[in-house]
């Protein structure tokens, strides 16, 4: 049976994930400006590959658990990435939380998977990954902004200069944002899985 669509799109989207981040890790501005671009067919291919399996009637258990995952690949991926450039001071503590609650909910798709259930997406769960979406986006801005003010001359190099200047401090603000509304949505699925949690650390497996 051939894979669908759908998925192939989801799988695409974590490749690009990883040309991304190796694309921010060289310490080029044209390499970043590169990467903000992939950044953004990625997180569009998040849009499309759900829009599609639902028209096509092509839902699928490998869909709905990888498709989450693959998210939390591109964010990851960018946010690993962001720490290491000193320029946008990401801090390291708030991307900790953001990964740890990451796979605290990927375990809990885990074990529910071992009940035979799919562990669907919840509103703040969809909500956390667009604000993590969004940072990623403005701080990708700022960074462009940033090496934009060392490839240009005159007038415009000025003006990205500026730029920088008044958005520099964002970088740090944004990932923290990100980092409590990540937890509010962790918060969340743990109420409403409680009952699958408590099941799962009292009964052996079958």
């Amino acid at each position: 049976m051939k894979m669908t669509l759908a998925n192939k799109i989801t799988l695409t989207r974590a490749a690009l994930s990883i040309v991304m981040f190796l694309f921010i890790l060289l310490p080029y501005g044209w390499a970043r400006l590169i990467a903000t671009l992939i950044f953004i067919l990625a997180a569009s291919t998040d849009w499309v590959d759900g829009k599609i399996a639902r028209e096509t009637n092509t839902i699928t258990p490998f869909g709905a658990i990888v498709d989450p995952f693959v998210d939390k690949i591109l964010v990851a991926a960018a946010f690993f990435a962001f720490v290491g450039i000193k320029e946008l001071d990401v801090p390291i503590w708030a991307v900790f939380f953001i990964l740890l609650r990451e796979l605290m909910v990927s375990t809990l798709r885990v074990i529910a998977a071992l009940e035979g259930k799919v562990m669907a997406a919840e509103r703040w769960g969809k909500f956390k990954t667009v604000i993590q979406m969004t940072a990623i986006g403005v701080i990708f801005f700022v960074l462009d902004v940033y090496h934009l003010s060392h490839l240009l001359t005159g007038c415009a190099k000025s003006v990205c200069v500026f730029l920088f200047i008044l958005l520099c401090k964002i970088p740090y603000a944004i990932t923290a944002v990100a980092a409590v509304i990540t937890w509010v949505s962790a918060v969340s699925y743990l109420k409403n899985n409680w009952e699958l949690l408590k099941k799962s650390w009292s009964l052996p497996c079958k």
